[in-house]
């Protein structure tokens, strides 16, 4: 049932306000006073929203035992999204027309009669939408976790978590905003101290063609940093192939990495398109080095994260810090509410990973040592584009 088994697909969006200290029942009634069917759209047409108990499309079986694990709170919104296709919608209206037609004494539609066909189409829309004849309905699980002030929402869908932004905000009069690499980075530049780098910020120059001053995936947002994402997948890779298969993290703890089974790359000006890798190994292929000399930056990888004894197997968009299809630790020495609980500290205990990766990044990336870790990128791009590579 959504993040409580299986592999796990999430976008992380952070909680604003004054968090409940525990969960309980008034947070179950609030599920169902907002769960789906509770309140009419303002329109036939257009969607609804409301909470899922989680199992399936119509559980509205709302309750503690099953929502609540621990210091989080499991559950589903359903988008119900209700629309006559259009093909339908035009056939509709010429069989009306041509009626119209017929009635006419000379065999002409007017302005009115087109207007009445219009309508009549319209109306018969509506009887249609209300049937549920044309109904579409998406299930998308989300977990609270009110000890870390985090939302997972398992989808990465602008859409869908406007609308999760939107009932939650509703339900609990508490605000989401979503974590990316932008936003983390100017968190850790608050908190860090390193704001006066972060402002001076710009796109980084790795391949001979020059910087990228804006980059095509966030062109409907010229001020945002999440082009950091790029450039610290970029750092990672270099960094796993020429220092070390490790790295030390901000908290003492030691990550192992590699990069694995796909690669996704893109010109940043929108001018040579994207480039997607697979294999064992993808970031060793020569047509990935490549990429990254014609001016591409790589999106989104597949990774194996090793932690505390902990693996995790992900795929990540780095700008987003979507993760996808993870595989989670079950923790089969525990059984009942133990083993849930203790899934549910394995996804904080990856997003804690991922952050703190990104964290020892930003460290490089506003302070002193970006200059020569640039330099030292750009030499090992341009050696190793130049050379054919082990496959």
């Amino acid at each position: 049932m959504g993040f409580l088994s299986g592999r796990v697909t999430f976008d992380r969006l952070q909680v604003q306000g004054t968090s409940p200290r525990q969960l309980g029942e008034q947070h179950i009634k609030l599920l169902e006073k907002y769960a789906i069917g509770e309140s009419e759209s303002v329109s036939a047409e257009a969607p609804a929203v409301g909470f899922l108990a989680g199992k399936h499309l119509f559980d509205l079986n709302f309750d503690l035992e099953k929502n609540v694990v621990g210091e989080a709170l499991h559950a589903a919104i359903r988008i119900d999204v209700s629309k006559v296709p259009g093909p339908l919608r035009k056939a509709w209206l010429e069989m009306e027309l041509a009626v119209l037609a017929a009635e006419s004494p000379n065999g002409r539609v007017t302005r009115a009669m087109r207007q009445e066909a219009k309508e009549a189409v319209q109306a018969r829309c509506d009887e249609e939408l209300r049937s549920g004849k044309f109904k579409r309905m998406q299930q998308i699980p989300f977990l609270w976790d009110v000890a870390e002030k985090t939302v997972y929402c398992g989808s990465s869908s602008p859409a869908v978590q406007e609308h999760l932004r939107a009932l939650f905000e509703s339900a609990f009069d508490l605000s989401l905003t979503r974590v990316s690499a932008g936003t983390l980075a100017e968190q850790l530049a608050e908190t860090k101290d390193w704001t006066k780098a972060f402002e001076k910020l710009a796109p980084s120059q790795f391949s001979p063609d020059g910087a990228t001053e804006q980059l095509d995936w966030l062109s409907e947002r010229p001020e945002c940093a999440d082009y950091l994402g790029n450039e610290w997948l970029l750092w990672l890779w270099w960094w796993l192939e020429t220092q070390a298969d490790s790295i030390e993290l901000p908290d003492g703890t030691t990550v192992t990495g590699m990069l694995v089974k796909t690669l996704s790359l893109q010109c940043p000006r929108g001018e040579t398109g994207k480039e997607t890798i697979s294999a064992e190994a993808p970031a060793q292929l020569p047509e990935a080095f490549q990429a990254v000399r014609s001016g591409k930056l790589p999106r989104r990888v597949g990774m194996t994260l090793v932690r505390d004894g902990e693996t995790y197997e992900l795929s990540l968009q780095v700008e987003t810090l979507s993760v996808s299809g993870a595989a989670i630790e079950s923790g089969e020495r525990d059984r009942g509410r133990n083993a849930l609980e203790e899934r549910i500290a394995s996804i904080r205990r990856l997003s804690e990973t991922i952050d703190l990766l990104f964290e020892a990044f930003c460290a490089r990336r506003l302070g002193r040592k970006w200059t020569g870790e640039l330099e030292q990128i750009q030499k090992w791009l341009e050696q190793a584009s130049s050379k054919p590579r082990k496959r």
